[in-house]
């Protein structure tokens, strides 16, 4: 009895707990995240470790917090010398993208991006090494990266402008279809940096017609 009347009220402060969503969703509402309304094209790049869950489902607490400072604060400076503005990190995946990139001539800043993902494939023996050094496993990781639409936001909890779009959610999706330890661009970024050597490596179903292409990136084709 006591148990059916605890449900009895925990379903009663439910209902009443909606009801007050309900009318909060109804009137305006205070923004948490604001967007700017501008949309401009940038390259955009997402780097995750591969099997990272299996990896960090054996450490301790405090042995998971060096792993992850380990690798994205690696990952970071390199994207910060290339000229990358770090927008986040979501568990071990760490999201960028390069400012320099809205305009579409400047073949300098493309050429950053590519070369950025290369060299944060080059120095994983010394991110391995600390790794190592820390008594943690080594890593291997993907990256990958497009170039589109993107939309940015504030959010009231950080300084730092949030990204939104299409390349980014296709950057997301494409991470996947990744080999480890190289880097996968989407078509659209192919179609500004293809006087470098590229090899098509797969298509990603959008939902369109036609398939996305994605392209493999390797230091033999930049060099």
């Amino acid at each position: 009895m006591a148990s059916e009347s605890y449900g009895m009220l925990k379903e009663s402060t439910f209902e009443s707990r909606f009801q007050g969503i309900a009318t909060q969703l109804q009137n305006p509402i205070d923004t948490v995240i604001s967007f700017s309304g501008i949309c401009k094209d940038y390259c955009v790049c997402i780097v995750d470790v591969v099997s990272s869950t299996k990896i960090t489902a054996s450490l301790t607490p405090a042995k998971a917090c060096v792993y992850y400072s380990i690798f994205l604060n690696s990952i970071a400076l390199i994207a910060k010398e290339f000229g990358a503005s770090i927008v986040k990190n979501v568990g071990d995946s760490l999201l960028y993208y390069f400012p320099q990139t809205s305009e579409i001539s400047n073949r300098s800043a493309f050429n950053d991006a590519i070369e950025c993902g290369l060299q944060m494939i080059k120095s994983r023996h010394i991110v391995n090494k600390k790794m190592l050094d820390a008594g943690l496993q080594p890593i291997s990781f993907r990256i990958s990266c497009d170039y589109g639409a993107v939309m940015k936001a504030k959010s009231e909890s950080s300084t730092v402008d949030d990204i939104f779009g299409p390349t980014v959610n296709m950057c997301a999706k494409i991470n996947s279809k990744t080999m480890p330890n190289t880097i996968t661009i989407g078509s659209d970024m192919y179609q500004v940096v293809k006087s470098y050597k590229f090899k098509q490596i797969a298509e990603y179903s959008v939902g369109f017609k036609q398939s996305y292409p994605i392209y493999g990136v390797t230091e033999d084709d930049y060099t």
